[in-house]
């Protein structure tokens, strides 16, 4: 396991020397065609929001059969549904701040 973990670790220290290399171009950049980033992050948000809506729905439906089905449980199960509907709309959050950082 230690010796996964060691060339895990040693082809990402690699990897990052890397990066200056790719990043240098030789030709100046031109503004000519469509925006493909824009584009497809419009896509990616909206599939983005489409499947967290759908995961909300999902866990408010578990939630309330699950308080119907026990009452006395509710603190619990309240405090399991406020939580995993702030992660769900996290990562639609972080989707919208990594569209921001590209198409910017």
């Amino acid at each position: 396991m230690r010796k996964v973990l060691f060339v895990v670790l040693s082809v990402a220290a690699l990897s990052m020397f890397a990066m200056p290399a790719y990043a240098q171009t030789t030709e100046p950049m031109r503004a000519v065609g469509a925006n493909w980033v824009a584009i497809t992050s419009g896509f990616a948000m909206a599939l983005a929001v489409a499947l967290a809506a759908l995961g909300q729905s999902r866990v408010a439906a578990a939630a309330c059969e699950g308080m119907a089905r026990n009452p006395a449980a509710r603190p619990g199960i309240q405090l399991a549904l406020i939580l995993g509907l702030a992660f769900i709309e996290s990562l639609v959050l972080f989707t919208l701040v990594i569209i921001f950082v590209k198409v910017a």
